[in-house]
């Protein structure tokens, strides 16, 4: 398990939602935990809709003072450079979904390297434009790289139709999950679900709080 942890992806992925619950995962194991996230394309700061339950459960979380609000500026508060400076604590980090939201993280991405304790996991959802097919994801990862400049060490699958998705739905994904891995080199990092859906142990991360991007 490495100290930070980067998720990123495209819109609509499902990226935040397995975001906060991976550090309610790394919490309930007793780790001191960070939540930052890194979105900087305003509309899109989803992180901050779940500031109260991890803060309850005791998870630090830090976003932009203009999440959730009207106002439409780029700003990375002061308190995320903490992220790579305090090494005392785990950190799970909520990134931009295309090359525009990456960018943020070009910031951090020397200190990130100087201390190589980390995964940049793409969370991928077959069933949202764009990313309809592996040679797409793969578009999208080069460009999220190049903006950030790390490159991405994992896989997550979190193919999903909102409320209608059924094991089916993450079953028939499967195929061109299997050929992504291929194709980039990249290990599967983990599969995550509903926990409606992952009943008896099937899934390593059950999402307790659905929130669509």
């Amino acid at each position: 398990m490495k100290r930070l942890t980067l998720f990123c992806g495209h819109y609509g992925s499902g990226k935040t939602n397995v975001c906060v619950n991976y550090a309610m995962h790394l919490r309930s194991m007793g780790l001191e935990v960070t939540v930052a996230d890194l979105d900087i394309v305003n509309p899109y700061f989803r992180t901050k809709d779940s500031q109260a339950q991890l803060e309850e459960a005791g998870i630090r979380v830090i976003s932009s003072p203009f999440a959730n609000s009207n106002v439409d500026l780029i700003a990375i508060p002061s308190e995320a450079y903490s992220l790579t400076e305090d090494r005392s604590r785990y950190a799970v980090l909520d990134i931009g979904g295309d090359e525009r939201g990456a960018l943020a993280l070009g910031r951090f991405s020397d200190a990130i390297r100087e201390e190589n304790d980390y995964e940049m996991l793409c969370v991928v959802n077959f069933y949202r434009p764009l990313t309809g097919t592996a040679e797409e994801v793969l578009g999208v990862m080069a460009e999220i790289e190049e903006a950030c400049g790390l490159r991405f060490t994992g896989l997550v699958h979190n193919s999903n139709l909102g409320a209608q998705t059924t094991l089916r739905t993450i079953e028939d994904a499967q195929g061109e999950m299997l050929r992504l891995q291929e194709l980039s080199g990249l290990p599967l990092a983990f599969t995550s679900a509903d926990e409606r859906i992952a009943a008896g142990g099937m899934f390593p991360l059950r999402l307790q709080k659905r929130v669509y991007e």
